[in-house]
C-alpha cells in the first residue's frame, strides 16, 4: 500500500459526563511535524497522542486538535473540600497571631484558592486509556484516507510511466537515424570548409562528435528508471522519498536527451517526458 500525505479523521468518544472529540489533518511535509491544539483539560493527553502518531506515520505535517465537553450544561456538582478548608483556616489562624492587622481572606479568596473546590470532574488517569482509545481510532481513519488518496496517485503515477515508455520507444528507433544524418551534414560542411582536410581526419572529427550526440544510453537509463518507478509502486510502503530521488534522475536524463538532441522528433520526445515528469514530480511530493 501507497500512502499519500494528505488527510483527515474527527471522531468523538462518550467518557462519561464529557464527549471527547479529536481532530486530525495531514498535509505533505519532508518529514513527520506534528502541531497540537489541545484545551488545558487534556493537555496530559499530548504525550499519549504523540507517541501514537510517531509509531504510526513516517512523513506528513499533521496537526492534533483535542477538546473535552461536558455531555450535559450544569450535569457536573462542585463541594467544598474540607480537608483544604481546614488546613487553609489553620494557616490563616497562624498569620493572624503573628499580623493582628493582617486581612482576613474573603469567600472568594478561599474559593480560588487551590483544592477548595473539589469539582466533580474527570480525572487524567481515568481518562488516558479513553484517550487512547480514541487516538487509536483517529488514526486508523485517518491512514485510511492517506491510502485512499495514495492508491489515487498510483493510478496516475503509472498512467504517466506508461506515457513515457512510449515516448521513450518512440525515440529508439530515430536516434541511430537522427545520428547518421547527422554525421553526414557534418561531414559535408567539414568538406566544404576545409578542402584541403584528408578524408580519414574528416572520419574521425565526424565520428568522435557522433558519439557525443548519441543519446542511446540515455534513452536506456530513462527506461531503467521507469522499471524502478513502478517497480517502487508495486512494492508500496513508503515511498516518496525515493520515488523523489528517482524523479531527479529522469529529469537529468530527459535533459541530457534534449541538450544532446540532433532532430526536432528527439526534441519533441525531451519535452513531453519533462512534462511527465513534473506532473509526477508534483505528485510524488504528496507521498509518505
Amino acid at each position: 500500500m501507497v500512502y499519500s500525505m494528505t488527510g483527515y479523521a474527527a471522531l468523538s468518544r462518550d467518557v462519561g459526563r464529557a464527549v471527547m472529540q479529536i481532530e486530525l489533518r495531514s498535509v505533505n511535509s519532508r518529514y513527520l511535524d506534528l502541531a497540537f491544539r489541545i484545551g488545558e483539560d487534556l493537555r496530559f493527553a499530548e504525550p499519549i497522542v504523540r507517541e501514537l502518531i510517531g509509531a504510526s506515520l513516517t512523513r506528513g505535517k499533521v496537526e492534533c486538535r483535542m477538546s473535552l465537553q461536558a455531555a450535559t450544561a450544569g450535569e457536573a456538582s462542585i463541594s467544598v473540600n474540607g480537608d483544604v478548608l481546614e488546613q487553609l483556616k489553620l494557616a490563616q489562624a497562624q498569620v493572624q497571631a503573628a499580623f493582628g492587622q493582617a486581612t482576613l481572606l474573603s469567600v472568594g479568596e478561599i474559593l480560588r484558592w487551590p483544592g477548595v473546590l473539589a469539582e466533580d470532574a474527570l480525572q487524567a488517569e481515568a481518562l488516558a486509556p479513553e484517550v487512547q482509545a480514541l487516538a487509536r481510532a483517529a488514526l486508523d481513519e485517518l491512514r485510511a484516507t492517506r491510502a485512499r488518496e495514495g492508491e489515487k496517485l498510483v493510478v496516475m503515477l503509472l498512467d504517466r510511466v506508461s506515457l513515457m515508455r512510449e515516448r521513450v520507444a518512440a525515440a529508439e528507433p530515430i536516434v541511430p537515424a537522427a545520428v547518421a544524418e547527422y554525421r553526414e551534414r557534418m561531414t559535408q560542411r567539414l568538406r566544404e570548409a576545409v578542402a584541403s582536410l584528408d578524408e580519414d581526419r574528416i572520419r574521425q572529427e565526424v565520428t568522435l562528435f557522433a558519439q557525443r550526440v548519441d543519446v542511446a544510453e540515455e534513452i536506456t537509463r530513462l527506461s531503467a528508471h521507469l522499471d524502478e518507478v513502478e517497480r517502487v509502486l508495486k512494492k508500496g510502503g513508503a515511498v516518496g522519498k525515493r520515488l523523489d530521488f528517482l524523479m531527479q534522475e529522469l529529469n537529468r536524463e530527459a535533459n541530457t536527451l534534449a541538450s544532446k538532441s540532433v532532430s526536432t522528433e528527439l526534441t519533441s520526445i525531451a519535452v513531453d517526458l519533462k512534462l511527465y515528469i513534473e506532473q509526477m514530480r508534483e505528485q510524488v511530493q504528496n507521498l509518505e
